[in-house]
């Protein structure tokens, strides 16, 4: 097939985006496919892939002076991209990209204006996933358990002890639209707060403080409408972080998870019930946390989860004897069955 990889972008993960890019493309020329290599953040003209991966995967996600200059120079570009030439003849759009602007929709509702089939979710469902608050809303409407929360605004009047009377510490803080952990606290002491909600206010304009729960990490990941085998996620040290996530190492992934067959069951059955309440298809990962009294609280639903060498769905798909390139290209096939 002529297949657009698209990769980079404008969000806080674009280095991570990228290095996913790396292991699709070799996936996609070694299955045969003929494959371009779009940045939309170059906007219409064509660039080497050599130049889009130049970069190199930080140990911290990128700064907010950095991401204000990339958002304000590129926002445009990107609808110069997809309307481009470079896009006639595609028969699909592989998206590698993650986080904000490239995970919530937006990038998907501009590929389906020009009529341009795409991997993942549809518009609609990947907008909700990407919007936290939205995303537990549909869970308890859905009967799965999730933390408490409360959502606040840059334009509210921020009164700690309001906050303090809502969610009881310890707490997590967090932007209501962003993944990869990106401008995330744990918050201890009340002593915290205040720079807590500065980091998270350095990347949305919306934050989520949410129940701390103390557990054993746990994902899983669904491909199609089959859940794969649980991965607990051991950091060695401290919490699974950005840096923890994307520095090879710094974390000990467990798969399958060693956890009875019972939690394991219950957790598989949660995760598709997470996926298919959102509406999302063809592919995704679902996390959760496992207190002490084997409750799984569910966090999130990632509709482009990563595809770098240390992602958890090859991870996952693996263990059930699926090799990387057979995951691609399932991938490619069930979002073809989308349209």
């Amino acid at each position: 097939m002529k297949i657009a990889l698209i990769v980079g972008g404008i969000s806080s993960e674009r280095e991570v985006s990228l290095s996913s890019g790396r292991a699709i493309l070799k996936a996609l020329r070694e299955n045969g496919h003929s494959v371009s290599v779009i940045d939309p953040i170059y906007g219409d003209k064509e660039i080497s892939e050599d130049i889009i991966f130049k970069d190199l995967v930080s140990e911290e996600y990128p700064t907010k002076e950095a991401m204000e200059n990339l958002l304000k120079e590129s926002r445009r570009k990107v609808i110069d991209c997809i309307n481009s030439k470079m896009f006639d003849n595609i028969e699909l759009a592989f998206l590698g990209l993650h986080g904000k602007y490239g995970e919530d929709g937006r990038i998907q509702s501009l590929l389906d204006l020009r009529g341009i089939k795409f991997t993942g979710s549809d518009v609609l469902s990947s907008a909700v996933a990407m919007d936290k608050n939205l995303t537990k809303m549909i869970f308890r409407n859905f009967d799965i358990l999730t933390a408490d929360w409360i959502v606040i605004s840059n334009k509210d009047e921020i009164d700690i002890s309001e906050i303090l009377k809502k969610i009881k510490l310890p707490f997590v803080v967090k932007p209501n639209d962003e993944g990869s952990t990106v401008g995330l606290t744990i918050v201890h002491d009340e002593s915290e707060i205040k720079n807590a909600l500065e980091l998270g206010f350095k990347y949305t304009d919306k934050i989520m403080i949410e129940k701390y729960v103390k557990g054993r990490e746990l994902t899983v990941s669904i491909l199609g409408n089959t859940a794969y085998p649980l991965i607990e996620i051991v950091p060695k040290e401290g919490f699974y972080d950005y840096k923890h996530k994307y520095t090879k190492g710094m974390t000990e992934y467990i798969c399958p998870a060693e956890i009875s067959d019972e939690i394991s069951d219950k957790a598989q059955e949660l995760a598709l019930k997470a996926y298919q309440s959102l509406g999302c298809s063809v592919y995704s990962r679902v996390d959760f946390l496992l207190d002490s009294n084997n409750d799984l609280y569910c966090l999130e639903v990632n509709t482009l989860p990563g595809m770098t060498a240390l992602s958890l769905v090859p991870k996952a798909v693996k263990a059930k004897g699926m090799e990387f390139n057979e995951l691609i290209e399932n991938i490619i096939g069930l979002s073809l069955n989308k349209y």
